[in-house]
């Protein structure tokens, strides 16, 4: 009875969490199907505490961690701007994700209508980097909490943005198979991050072989960088800040529909 009771109440609490992630999210679906799920764990932990016999609750109908948000806690663990395919494995590997790549393809579009339904109404947005043209980059994700100089892309981002999230990922392996799968995988597009075996990279060496690029590369980039926040400042609406100016392909597109 005390493993029964101990795992209804993990239970308890991790719905009671993920509800109140929902509810920050605003999305109220995730947030209804949550609350079910909690009734439901608290009545069957209300039965045994009262020596009944508990219904089981029912089989999970919503995820504890909304997609939106289980992106956001990615980037977030990454530091910087990356794409999709990455922000889904260090999902899987260090937060226990169950996001697919599939799912974030109309994610951006999403949120930009969020944005222009309710400017400003959620705590962050997911959107695109911005390129020196000042349009979304395509398939690189970024967060509005970020200053403009980390959502903006030069001639070198894409570079130090992979050498930033490296680090990360290195910084945060301890072992587990997924996670050292993902180091091994970044570590082999560093100079001097592997020894040449198929083992595990070691996350110290990575780290250090990274920062040593980026000592190369940074210097310019943050100076790239900053020249294409202050045009994106100075030329831009709230919404092409946070979604970038369209371009003309994207005004025929909009023509066309």
């Amino acid at each position: 009875m005390s493993d029964r009771l101990d795992e209804l109440e993990r239970r308890i609490d991790e719905l009671r969490a993920g509800v109140r992630r929902a509810m920050r999210a605003r999305d109220g679906g995730a947030a209804r199907g949550l609350r079910a799920e909690l009734r439901a764990a608290e009545r069957a932990w209300d039965a045994l505490v009262g020596g009944e016999q508990p219904e089981e609750p029912p089989a999970r109908t919503a995820p504890l961690v909304t997609v939106r948000e289980q992106v956001h806690q990615g980037l977030r663990l990454l530091g910087a701007t990356a794409q999709p395919r990455l922000v889904v494995a260090v999902s899987e590997a260090f937060l226990g994700g169950t996001i697919r790549s599939a799912q974030l393809t109309s994610l951006r579009r999403d949120e930009e209508r969020s944005f222009r339904s309710a400017p400003y109404g959620r705590p962050y947005y997911l959107c695109a980097a911005l390129t020196d043209r000042l349009s979304p980059a395509r398939g690189l994700l970024t967060l509005s909490a970020w200053p403009l100089e980390r959502r903006v892309v030069g001639p070198l981002s894409p570079r130090v943005d992979f050498l930033t999230c490296a680090i990360a990922v290195a910084g945060r392996e301890q072992g587990d198979p997924r996670a050292a799968r993902l180091l091994l995988r970044m570590a082999r597009n560093i100079p001097g991050a592997t020894d040449g075996s198929l083992g595990p990279p070691d996350p110290d060496r990575v780290i250090a072989a990274a920062r040593a690029e980026l000592a190369v590369h940074a210097p310019r980039d943050t100076r790239d960088r900053a020249e294409l926040a202050r045009r994106a400042a100075r030329q831009l609406d709230d919404v092409a800040r946070l979604f970038g100016a369209a371009t003309l392909s994207t005004i025929k597109k909009e023509y066309a529909t």
